[in-house]
């Protein structure tokens, strides 16, 4: 899908797929043209994909249930709030930086939403948007910190790490938590869209993405721009039609156990995620913000000289991070059906940044998609969702997952010392 939705990348954005066949008029021209670019260095979320798909093989050999309606249904829930967070994650690693402070901004905003619901009788709406704000401003105060004192973001995100468990035990008092059954907020990650409706989406978005891709291609080549062959734009159609048609016919299926109380159709936080993919793809792809953003990830000095503001560009990622974290905890507060002293603890952080790098944005910042963090956050939830199939404990999960984000690592260092060295990085 974001190969056809990102079909005009930033120029500094070296992964992706789509930049390096705007360079080919034919479709030969095209795939020899990305398999040279692979071999210098640039695979994007290559190895991440190819890696997604030899998960689903090993765990569908080892475990027939992993392939199952019902598993497939929980996988993808289960992977929403992650990918959600990372997605936030990628704006800030873009540019070189981190938020330590992330997964707790995401659990003290879920707690402002519940303290208001439940204790202060507030509207879901209204709590909803008191916790974006929440967000918002801790997003803005990191921004701040970093953009206009010059603190490293690791120094401000620790501390705001910190304080922030210190807000959540203000809110909800020591081993507190807040149950969360207002009947929209919980029906986030567990209700589901009618089969009707799923299907009236998938063609929708198809659609959408076909006349688009269809009216661009026609007037790149009315302004002798460069431009994709048109059967490579009718290739990526295709494919993500079929995706999309094949996640759609399975979510739709019957995947109940007790036949009494049949369940199916489209758990609602997918096509929040698809939603928020699109949005951020656009705002990067599409928009001066998004090249100015890997402009400054890529060198900040020469973005100053060219006369962007740099300082603007770092809150502006902050704030973007935060508030995802924020929409992420209210996400996760929906699935397990409550907020707590632990909300956004744990492993949720660590996870997130894995996710991101794990489907392919630089820790050196200059390289990512928002599209890398639903890869590898599908990659992160492919492996818990298997090897619990597998009745395999929790140690073996975390040394799995360690082992592939410390893989994606090198893979990225390997990749940009690769760059350097054919003068592309």
């Amino acid at each position: 899908m974001t190969d056809i939705i990102e079909s005009e990348p930033a120029p500094s954005e070296e992964a992706g797929f789509a930049s390096d066949l705007t360079q080919s008029h034919t479709l030969g021209e095209s795939i020899q043209a990305y398999i040279s670019r692979v071999r210098g260095g640039e695979m994007g979320a290559l190895p991440s994909v190819f890696g997604l798909i030899v998960l689903f093989i090993v765990f569908n050999v080892l475990n027939d249930r992993f392939l199952s309606n019902l598993n497939m249904a929980n996988l993808l829930t289960q992977s929403g709030s992650i990918i959600i967070l990372a997605m936030g994650l990628v704006m800030v690693l873009l540019l070189g930086e981190i938020d330590l402070s992330a997964g707790f901004t995401g659990g003290a905003a879920a707690c402002v939403m519940g303290v208001l619901m439940v204790e202060h009788g507030q509207n879901w709406i209204v709590a909803v948007l008191a916790a974006l704000l929440f967000g918002a401003a801790i997003g803005t105060s990191i921004g701040l910190l970093v953009a206009k004192l010059g603190i490293p973001s690791f120094v401000v995100t620790l501390a705001f790490f910190l304080a922030l468990q210190g807000v959540t035990l203000w809110l909800i008092g020591e081993g507190g938590s807040v149950r969360i059954d207002q009947p929209v907020i919980s029906g986030i990650a567990n209700n589901n869209m009618s089969v009707a409706a799923g299907w009236i989406s998938a063609v929708v978005i198809i659609a959408a993405l076909a006349v688009l891709r269809l009216l661009q291609h026609r007037r790149k080549v009315a302004l002798g721009l460069q431009h994709q062959p048109l059967s490579l734009v009718v290739a990526q159609i295709i494919t993500v039609g079929v995706v999309l048609v094949v996640v759609t016919y399975v979510l739709n299926q019957n995947r109940s156990v007790n036949p009494n109380f049949p369940i199916s159709g489209i758990p609602y936080v997918i096509p929040m995620a698809i939603v928020l993919l699109i949005f951020w793809t656009f705002m990067l792809s599409r928009t001066s913000w998004g090249r100015h953003v890997y402009a400054v990830g890529g060198n900040p000095e020469a973005a100053r000289r060219a006369g962007i503001n740099v300082d603007r560009i770092r809150i502006s990622v902050f704030v973007i991070c935060s508030s995802m974290a924020a929409l992420s905890g209210i996400v996760q507060a929906s699935y397990v059906g409550k907020v707590s002293t632990s909300s956004g603890g744990s492993y949720t952080l660590l996870f997130a940044v894995g996710a991101a790098v794990i489907g392919g944005t630089s820790l050196f910042g200059g390289k990512g998609k928002a599209s890398d963090a639903v890869i590898g956050g599908l990659v992160i939830a492919t492996i818990a969702n298997g090897l619990g199939l597998l009745a395999q404990k929790s140690y073996i999960t975390f040394l799995v997952t360690g082992a592939v984000l410390l893989l994606a690592a090198s893979v990225d260092a390997i990749s940009r010392r690769r760059r350097s060295a054919t003068g592309l990085g």
